[in-house]
């Protein structure tokens, strides 16, 4: 019966924080936190659980195994913290202004005043060299006429038990900080994180636990399609004079980086790829600059949204061209736009369309093409293109070199004159370096993400991936992992992918200079690198992965380019420039993995395997549980660290956070297979882990592209 009322329990608290949730999506997080996580019903419902909980250990007998009684102790402890947390911190806004002390609190429960005095003794926006992104937010301020500190985006400042954390500033000069006061919360929460560190470790370490007597035993398995185009092709320069081009510099989304970027990025955001029937990206670009008559007829613009886009097009077409756009009485199709309701449901479809239209015009505009820097009267270098005002201070043979440069090469492209225009070319570059100075990229750095962008994956790459994981996948179910092919030609495809999806990480992690997993985009990769990595690690005592690993990997490089999801390398918003956000994620990543190894391992021994191999699948799921799921507590865990050390405050019940306890809560079912009888048996195993990834997909897609958050990609 105890068992029963635990596990209804469990499930009524997983259901509250989903239903949390989805409250936060329609009434916002303040309305959120005080009807759903703060109440005293979501609170009770812990308490209970917590009660019964040690209730059950107590007489399992629990303490003769440490590491387990640790782990326990130690969510107990996190509980205790979180529930003391909701009620006990307090938290608001201070507003500063310079040289003004104050010592009020605004809040959502009222205003309320610090025992001691604040004071603003400096604000400074620090930007990236040679753009207008800021790097970093940093105040220096004096707490009670005595201490002094600087507060960043990253380093919060501590002073009589209340931490303080940039949350904003105004134009006039005035700093908005967040402050937090809850000593007793956030000691008994890391406690419980250092005490769940060593029990962990500790675990695996036992010769007696559970995931050891499972390894002891036999170790031990997915699926798409797609297509390609081709055509008579609008004129554009030779690929060469392209490519010299795309050696330019521009500051593209606040970023100097070399043209091949922004070509690549607005191909992709046009065609939905990076290369058009042949064509490089530099070529499509260049093709718009210098022969717009052409391509603007041309059908290159990816529409979405369905049938009801196509429509207001008149086409069956998926692809429009610039012209199309206009009607035959010269009206704007996407006008409806301008009375549209947000709340529409073709609103985000058509505004997709229409930002494609905008691109085109920022480009044939000039306001894409920032390529000229100027440094004002004090030494900051602003990038200006050839339609913008100038500064003042230039002299007439740079005002005359920035406002007839691309005339002058639209000129030698009439007349076919590619040597100039090559020329033409290499002086522009040498303006760029000597006016840029110490703001322009390093030759090596240029390089790197000149060959980023021409090996960087296209559907093509991901294809070929899927095709052939799917073609050794089916070899499998023709012939069993012991043949001596299989592993081999498994083995070579994981490695090849493997070096690929690596020397992809370290190119742009070298050229964005930080650690790339700031975004969807980049995440989904470094779950396809950790895959095909764990395949490697894991193949010699689990040779089932093979079988899956490369279809695996390919799958998941193919999501990461739904929906155009190709974003360039960009600047690292300031509050993510610290070292806890690589170790948080790639923690989390590779906990996601393993997770979606189990479930696809899952889903080919229900669909394919006897009984004897579904035995054998299911215990390596309950294996790869173990890690999977320590490394999932250990990345939420980091994740409240690093929270803590840039807002002040460890949890925040965001939508991310919510689902990845609920992720960490359900999965947590099949480490207690002892308790829970129904999963002892190899069928329910298997499709547990099945549907457990459900809540996988939904901590990472849900809440990415519809309930939103501080964590969201989208």
């Amino acid at each position: 019966m105890k068992k029963i009322s635990i596990l209804l329990l469990v499930v009524s608290v997983v259901l509250a924080m989903a239903v949390g949730t989805m409250v936060q999506r329609f009434y916002g997080a303040a309305f959120a936190i005080e009807h759903v996580y703060h109440s005293w019903w979501f609170a009770g419902l812990w308490a209970l659980l917590a009660i019964l909980g040690i209730i059950a250990l107590v007489k399992k007998r629990i303490m003769k195994r440490p590491a387990v009684m640790g782990i326990h102790l130690a969510f107990l402890l996190i509980l205790v913290g979180m529930i003391i947390s909701s009620f006990a911190a307090q938290s608001g806004r201070v507003t500063l202004a310079s040289d003004i002390q104050t010592s009020s609190v605004d809040s959502d429960c009222g205003n309320w005043v610090l025992p001691f005095s604040v004071q603003l003794n400096h604000f400074e926006v620090v930007n990236y060299p040679g753009t207008q992104s800021p790097q970093d937010f940093i105040s220096v301020v004096t707490f009670n006429h005595d201490l002094q500190d600087t507060i960043s985006m990253n380093h919060i400042a501590r002073y009589s038990g209340y931490h303080f954390c940039q949350s904003g500033y105004s134009p006039d000069g005035e700093v908005m900080l967040t402050v937090t006061h809850d000593p007793w919360g956030t000691g008994l929460n890391y406690a419980g994180y250092l005490i769940l560190l060593v029990s962990m470790l500790g675990f695996f370490l036992d010769p007696h636990s559970r995931f050891r007597q499972l390894a002891r035993g036999g170790m031990a398995l997915l699926l798409l399609a797609v297509s390609l185009e081709a055509q008579a092709l609008p004129r554009t320069l030779p690929r060469e004079s392209a490519e010299r081009m795309g050696k330019l510099c521009v500051n593209y989304q606040g970023r100097i980086c070399p043209v091949s970027t922004l070509a690549r990025d607005f191909t992709t955001k046009l065609y939905g790829s990076p290369t058009y029937k042949g064509l490089t990206s530099e070529q499509v670009l260049s093709g718009w600059i210098y022969y717009y008559s052409d391509w603007q007829q041309e059908p290159i613009i990816k529409l979405k949204g369905g049938e009801s886009v196509k429509s207001l097009f008149h086409t069956s077409s998926r692809y429009v061209s610039m012209n199309d756009y206009v009607d035959n009485m010269g009206q704007y199709r996407l006008k409806m736009l301008d009375t549209m309701s947000a709340a529409d449901p073709h609103y985000s479809s058509l505004m997709a369309v229409n930002e494609k239209y905008l691109l085109v015009v920022m480009l044939y505009g000039g306001e894409l093409l920032k390529m000229y820097p100027i440094a004002d009267s004090v030494g900051n270098i602003g990038w200006y293109s050839h339609s913008d005002p100038l500064p003042l201070q230039i002299s007439d043979d740079e005002y005359l070199f920035i406002r007839k440069n691309l005339s002058y090469s639209q000129e030698l492209v009439l007349t076919q004159n590619f040597s100039y225009l090559d020329t033409l070319l290499e002086k522009t570059l040498t303006y760029q370096k000597k006016r840029a100075g110490h703001a322009f990229p390093s030759n090596a750095r240029l390089k790197a993400e000149r060959l980023y962008n021409s090996i960087v994956p296209s559907k093509i790459v991901s294809i070929s991936c899927i095709m052939a994981g799917l073609f050794l996948f089916l070899l499998l179910l023709v012939k069993k992992p012991s043949s001596s092919v299989f592993p081999k030609a498994s083995l070579i495809l994981i490695a090849l992918e493997s070096i690929y999806l690596l020397l992809l990480f370290l190119l742009r992690w070298y050229v964005s200079r930080h650690v790339p997993l700031s975004n969807g985009y980049e995440t989904m990769y470094f779950l396809a690198l950790s895959i095909s990595l764990l395949v490697i690690f894991l193949h010699r005592r689990m040779p089932v992965v093979l079988a899956v690993g490369p279809l695996l990997t390919g799958v998941t490089m193919m999501v990461a380019m739904m929906g155009n999801a190709s974003p360039m390398v960009t600047q690292l918003m300031p509050v993510l420039h610290s070292p806890l956000l690589c170790i948080h994620v790639a923690t989390i990543m590779l906990s996601y993995a393993l997770l979606a190894l189990m479930a696809i391992l899952a889903v080919s021994a229900l669909l394919f395997m006897n009984h004897a191999d579904q035995q054998r699948i299911a215990r390596t799921c309950q294996i790869i549980a173990y890690p999977a799921l320590f490394l999932l507590t250990a990345g939420i865990f980091i994740g409240a660290v690093w929270a803590n050390q840039s807002w002040g405050t460890y949890w925040s019940w965001d939508p991310k956070e919510v689902w990845a306890l609920i992720t960490l809560i359900v999965y947590s079912a099949l480490l207690h297979g002892r308790s829970l009888t129904h999963l002892q048996r190899p069928r329910p195993i298997l499709v547990y882990s099945v549907v457990a990834f459900l809540s996988v997909l939904i901590t990472y897609f849900g809440v990415n592209f519809i309930l939103g958050g501080m964590h969201s990609y989208a």
